[in-house]
């Protein structure tokens, strides 16, 4: 629960063209809930070598894999974390 008000929180603060942005970030995850899933299991196996979602490191490789900025790969995990897999720590 706490990741959906913190992802309301970033969606509130952002402007109206970044907003729109951010739409475009979900729709593959909303049209694809494998996509979700992988990421879901990608951090299920951090957190059981002791690394938390939030990470650098959990962020940094979403980033890198989704060819996606780090705030917005950032932001992407927490709806991921949020919609699909909220036993993520």
């Amino acid at each position: 629960m706490r990741l959906l008000k913190a992802l309301f929180l970033i969606l509130s603060i952002t402007s109206t063209t970044a907003v729109y942005g951010q739409s475009k970030l979900f729709k593959n995850v909303k049209s694809n809930p494998e996509e979700a899933k992988a990421i879901c299991k990608k951090f299920e196996a951090l957190n059981a070598q002791g690394i938390r979602a939030s990470s650098e490191e959990a962020i940094s490789e979403i980033s890198r894999n989704k060819n996606l900025t780090p705030t917005d790969a950032e932001i992407l995990s927490i709806y991921v974390i949020a919609m699909y897999c909220p036993q993520i720590k």
